[in-house]
């Protein structure tokens, strides 16, 4: 049962890897429109754009540009209506696609259809190459699904750990730095106390 209940979710992590909608974006006549995306190394990207003529009128063309979280520039086009980039990911962290219409044009409403890791495979390529079909292409997406997953839930303990290990070292500097502020407390009240102790007995009143 338990075997079956994994395998299910393996199958809805899949088909919702292959079936994703693209991301619709309006694009002011001025100005920039960026998406983001948080993606672990070694992974491949594959993203189609169109521009999409709602009106019947000459499409107008934009600017797209890609740059990784380093801000290495992967891709740059302009004066395009559509286009499509690929890249296989060197770094982590988030990657961001911006894309802006060109010269005076009015606004433009754009397609994105933005895929990552499974959902960029060619798996048509991948059956004929290796003669797979069937079952065993499935159990190969599948195979692919967990290594995936087990990559995320390595990244995800990574950076819980640093995370807890920067809370540590905060909480630390806390601390240290209450301490320190109740030695000085202590240490300025008594200065204060002595300091009116020789006060009160020069005027001799004490």
């Amino acid at each position: 049962m338990g075997r079956c209940v994994i395998i299910m979710s393996l199958m809805m992590l899949l088909m919702s890897s292959r079936f994703t909608e693209g991301i619709w974006l309006n694009l002011p006549s001025t100005g920039t429109k960026c998406v983001s995306e948080e993606i672990l190394n070694n992974v491949v990207v594959v993203a189609d754009y169109v521009i999409i003529d709602e009106q019947g009128h000459a499409s107008p063309t934009v600017s797209a540009k890609v740059t990784s979280p380093y801000g290495n520039n992967l891709y740059h086009k302009e004066n395009v209506t559509h286009g499509q980039f690929a890249f296989t990911t060197t770094e982590i962290g988030n990657y961001v696609a911006c894309f802006w219409v060109d010269g005076n044009h009015q606004s433009a409403t754009l397609n994105l259809d933005w895929k990552i890791g499974i959902a960029a495979k060619d798996w048509d390529s991948v059956a004929k190459q290796e003669h797979i079909e069937g079952v065993e292409l499935e159990f190969r997406k599948l195979e692919s699904a967990v290594e995936s997953i087990h990559q995320n839930l390595l990244y995800l303990k990574n950076r819980e750990a640093e995370m807890r290990e920067v809370s540590e070292k905060t909480n630390a500097r806390v601390a240290w730095l209450s301490i320190m502020s109740l030695s000085v407390g202590i240490v300025a009240s008594l200065f204060q106390v002595w300091h009116l102790k020789r006060y009160f007995q020069k005027r001799k009143l004490i």
